[in-house]
């Protein structure tokens, strides 16, 4: 049917009503014009979705290749020692019991901070649950002045009628910003008095949020987003890797080089593949065991995912070694300050730079063993400073 329609037309009047004789051999110039055109865009848009999937292909193979969790840490005390521990959940707010409980001055009400006392990595924590503390429904944490018989008990997510017994309501500062915390009786204090030699009390976080700052805040992060006394959002990932370069740079200047990646006080510590390519993370996600009890095949497959805003710039506490609470004078700040000042973004111009800040996307499981995939990369991480959309 359709040759017999092309070979009526072919053979159809021009315009001063005679037969053509071209007309016969050979179609009219528009319709060569239609068919050479409709050729062209159908190659375009070959050319274009060939080149789509290419570059979403280079992409995939730019991104770096998963990695196994090795280590989580929590530390349920600001600047004291941390837990590590085997699985989690992971919280809006950060890994479960990280940072909930901070030390202040009873006359300051100002927070207590490893980088003004290092003796503060002799107050150690454990978490039990009826004893058993290897349990993932812990129920009570013990605190404990290293190398002495001085310890206290108190519940792991005390009931507002509990706190309400036993701790009063108070304003204190972290930072420079005032929120609200729960301090706990004098009986409990007490042992921490003597500890620090003079008046200190245990606060635990109150009611009122308190909002994740740097890039975090609102202003760059686009959101709100409450966690407890973290100094400034809710998890730290660090990369085993790159502890494991920075060892062998000390090592190669005659330093100690087997520090432990505790000094930087990461909660999540990754094998990793190359040294320091956490520095380019936008997105993650934590594909884990626990997954497979979410509610749809979906949720299984994508996992947990956190956003990466910013690199970490520290200061000098990874310089005090956790076991001893002694602070080297030089290392490894020195050697960090050599070649990890890589972000130009507010203080972080000045400081040098280790492991990544993150905040949940949405809640989830974390375990050891746990694998974490880079979604997305971004070379535009500047600290304090840069826009998450615009990363």
């Amino acid at each position: 049917m359709a040759q017999h329609r092309m070979d009526t037309f072919l053979s159809s009047s021009d315009d001063s009503g005679q037969n053509s004789p071209q007309a016969s051999s050979s179609p009219p110039f528009w319709a060569i014009a239609v068919t050479a055109t409709v050729v062209v865009i159908a190659l375009r848009i070959h050319l274009f979705l060939y080149g789509q999937r290419d570059n979403k292909s280079a992409e995939k193979a730019d991104l770096p290749k998963p990695s196994e969790i090795v280590s989580l840490r929590i530390y349920p005390i600001k600047s004291c020692r941390g837990i590590e521990i085997k699985s989690c959940k992971v919280l809006k707010t950060g890994l479960e019991l990280d940072r909930n409980w901070m030390f202040v001055d009873a006359d300051s009400k100002e927070f207590l901070t490893i980088r003004s006392d290092p003796s503060m990595t002799l107050i150690d924590t454990t978490l039990s649950s009826d004893g058993n503390k290897d349990s993932q429904d812990w129920t009570t944490l013990t605190i404990a002045v290293h190398g002495t018989d001085a310890r206290i008990s108190i519940p792991c997510h005390p009931s507002g009628e509990w706190l309400t017994q036993n701790c009063t309501l108070q304003d204190v500062s972290i930072w420079g910003d005032q929120t609200d915390g729960w301090k706990y009786s004098d009986e409990i204090n007490n042992i921490f008095t003597q500890f620090f030699n003079k008046d200190v009390w245990l606060i635990y976080k109150g009611p009122t949020p308190r909002l994740a700052n740097g890039n975090a805040d609102e202003s760059l992060y686009g959101k709100k987003e409450a966690h407890f006394f973290a100094d400034v959002m809710s998890l730290q990932v660090a990369s085993q890797a790159s502890m494991d370069d920075l060892n062998r740079r000390l090592k190669g200047k005659g330093q100690d080089g087997d520090l432990t990646v505790e000094r930087f006080r990461p909660n999540i510590i990754i094998k990793g593949n190359e040294p320091w390519e956490e520095d380019r993370w936008k997105r993650v996600q934590i594909v884990t065991a626990e997954n497979e009890n979410a509610n749809s095949d979906e949720e299984k497959k994508s996992g947990t995912p956190l956003d990466v805003l910013a690199r970490c710039a520290r200061c000098q506490v990874p310089n005090v070694n956790p076991d001893t609470a002694a602070k080297h004078k030089h290392e490894p700040w020195d050697t960090l300050m050599k070649f990890r000042r890589v972000d130009t973004g507010g203080v972080a111009k000045y400081k040098p730079c280790f492991g990544m800040l993150c905040m949940p996307v949405q809640e989830g499981w974390v375990s050891v063993g746990s694998e974490l995939q880079v979604l997305e990369t971004t070379e535009k991480h500047l600290y304090n400073t840069a826009r998450f959309a615009e990363l």
